[in-house]
């Protein structure tokens, strides 16, 4: 057998025999299916199943999602990153119960206009849980349809992209009762993961070796054009645990701001060529009121934001004098509450070194 069916029965072959083992494999309720693409954007799979299994428990559905409040769905995703992700299930979520009757669009077209919805996962989601014939494109496959047709230009590109999503179509276009557009979907991904790797695929593995463009003209380790990696620029910020009483300020992050919702102590960028005191001292009191005196350096964190690589300076402080802003943004926090508050990985970090009984007890 040649031509689209032959490839997709050696597809069919392969997927039967050496598709991945993944907890949600076959899964057709639309709100997991939902749950966990939004959670595999740019995250890996091993990263992703505890965070799955942690949020299905505290929100079985999507009327409990609807219902929840964002400071508990963002403390449940907290750690797993691009927390717009978060933010937008919460509003999708409150958009398919208010105005959807509690029930999921089945095309990618309608699904696309959820929040947070672009067209992988509107594919995804109706491929996988209504067997659309949806096609989709992510990380995997797209490598994978690069090669197939031996796409040479930049598959991220307008016309890349066209062509991309035109093989994919392809597959799902030639779907079968017995392997459906969402099962020929999860074993495309299955074998770009696995098989058609980023560096040294395992070409004399492939179901498809025969009919890919690439390994015929030798080019698989060429294609698909790799992406070109931004420039990472070194930053310094600073961040100060402000403490009276027993408790700690925390701020609610802006909209527009980096981890927007989340919650961390009062964070500054400081120049290494300049003050930090001053620096740490004027934003303090220019966002709370409050004057500091500022104390020891507790702890430096590294990490890494886009095309940033930041070092967090940490630092103590108590209040000398003033009155903290009528905001809701601003919130004196017990030790003990810290775990109530979605907060930033670095904020966690400090939080925990906070709660660290010897150095509390110097701190007050």
């Amino acid at each position: 057998m040649s031509g689209p069916r032959g490839r997709l029965s050696a597809l069919q072959r392969w997927y039967e025999r050496s598709g991945r083992e993944l907890p949600w494999r076959g899964e057709r309720d639309p709100y997991r299916v939902w749950l966990r693409e939004i959670m595999l954007q740019q995250t890996t799979v091993t990263a992703v199943v505890p965070y799955f299994q942690r949020f299905i428990t505290a929100f079985p559905t999507v009327q409990s999602l609807a219902a929840a409040d964002e400071m508990a769905v963002l403390r449940l995703w907290e750690g797993l990153g691009y927390y717009s992700r978060a933010r937008n299930l919460h509003r999708a979520a409150r958009q398919i119960v208010s105005e959807l009757s509690e029930q999921f669009p089945s095309d990618a077209v309608a699904l696309e206009a959820l929040p947070g919805v672009g067209r992988y996962t509107a594919g995804a989601i109706a491929s996988f849980a209504f067997d659309q014939r949806a096609a989709i494109i992510e990380a995997n496959t797209l490598r994978l349809h690069a090669r197939l047709i031996g796409y040479v230009g930049d598959p991220r590109s307008k016309d890349g992209q066209a062509e991309l999503w035109s093989s994919a179509a392809e597959f799902v276009n030639a779907a079968t009762p017995e392997f459906g557009p969402g099962a020929i979907n999860q074993a495309l991904m299955d074998l770009g993961a696995t098989v058609c790797t980023p560096q040294s695929p395992r070409c004399p593995e492939c179901p498809l070796q025969k009919w890919c463009v690439a390994f015929q003209a030798g080019q698989q380790n060429e294609i698909p054009r790799p992406v070109v990696r931004p420039v990472i620029t070194e930053v310094t910020e600073a961040t100060v645990a402000i403490h009276r009483r027993g408790e700690f300020l925390l701020r609610q992050r802006a909209p527009g701001e980096r981890w927007a919702g989340l919650w961390d102590f009062p964070r500054y960028p400081v120049d290494d060529d300049a003050g930090v005191v001053g620096t740490i001292a004027d934003g303090v009191r220019a966002q709370t009121g409050l004057t500091i005196a500022l104390g020891d350096e507790i702890a430096t964190f590294k990490h890494g934001v886009t095309r940033y690589r930041i070092t967090l300076r940490c630092f103590a402080a108590s209040v000398e004098k003033g009155r903290l802003h009528r905001d809701d943004s601003l919130r004196w926090v017990a030790p003990r509450d810290f775990p109530q508050f979605p907060l930033s990985v670095t904020g966690r970090k400090f939080a925990q070194r906070l709660t660290n009984p010897g150095l509390f007890d110097r701190l007050l």
